[in-house]
């Protein structure tokens, strides 16, 4: 990818609001359930200022369900979540609102509206937010040029191919400068050069705001992609890293059966004795 021109690369590095900023999300003992077994069973992690978390494990293993426990979206039965210090069981909608505008979030599929245009669909939160339509249409730019897709401002998702949809749902989350990104699958369905040009700007946002992450996928060739290179701002692109060493920054949590089966970096991830690590890896 070519360096973007945007004024969404003059972010200055994010920095820890307040004490409870540095570990934007806490999961204790967290277990939720629906008509059936257990989706997830007394889970319990952090995720750190600036770190990247890859959540791996098999499908129906509660994934998706971990990135609406995280944003509200879902209460756990037993167990609570803390978003950005706050215990998210306590808090009501209302009090939620301004928690979710510190969370963007790449949806499966992207999920846009159809109805709408380009524009429009990037511009979502910022029109419930009542920002002048200057303003809006500013950084609605802004952030389509982050992902290099300024050109397709007034087309719509239909006109899109399935890579250029993913990098608009990036701008839709990202437009608002947020504390944390939550990406659900941001390459399912894909195919393995447009899933790259997805991974690429995802480390970008992580290399460049260092903004805290969430990410669920099933490719491991799009975690390896992620522990392995960097993103080079003079170059535009991402670039890899020195032969044996990885992102200091991203690490890995592995569920399965609703359970955490790992939880830590790459490094000890391949050395993990458990016969379900292995035997996902291999």
């Amino acid at each position: 990818m070519k360096q973007s021109n945007s004024i969404l690369d003059d972010r200055t590095t994010p920095v820890a609001k307040s004490a409870s900023d540095s570990a934007p999300v806490v999961f204790h003992n967290v277990s939720i359930r629906f008509y059936g077994p257990p989706v997830l069973k007394d889970v319990s992690f952090t995720l750190g200022a600036h770190e990247t978390k890859i959540v791996l494990g098999p499908a129906g293993v509660g994934k998706s369900v971990l990135l609406k426990l995280t944003n509200g979206l879902l209460k756990p039965r037993r167990g609570h979540v803390d978003l950005f210090g706050q215990n998210l069981s306590e808090l009501t909608e209302d009090q939620l609102f301004p928690l979710r505008k510190r969370t963007g979030m790449v949806f499966q599929e992207g999920a846009l509206f159809d109805s709408l245009s380009i524009r429009d669909n990037v511009a979502y939160q910022l029109h419930v937010e009542n920002i002048p339509d200057e303003e809006i249409e500013r950084r609605v730019r802004e952030a389509l040029r982050f992902v290099e897709l300024e050109h397709t401002i007034d087309f719509f998702p239909g006109s899109l191919s399935g890579g250029m949809r993913r990098r608009v749902a990036i701008a839709r989350a990202i437009i608002t400068q947020p504390d944390l990104l939550l990406y659900d699958s941001p390459t399912g369905g894909l195919d393995p050069v447009t899933s790259n040009t997805i991974i690429e700007l995802v480390v970008k946002e992580r290399d460049v705001y260092h903004t805290p992450a969430l990410l669920v996928t099933h490719r491991l060739q799009d975690a390896f992609t992620l522990t392995s290179h960097r993103y080079d701002q003079e170059l535009g692109h991402m670039v890899p890293l020195p032969k044996g060493e990885t992102d200091p920054n991203t690490s890995f949590l592995m569920l399965n059966e609703g359970r955490v089966l790992f939880d830590g970096a790459l490094d000890d991830l391949l050395r993990s004795e458990d016969p379900f690590v292995r035997e996902f890896l291999s």
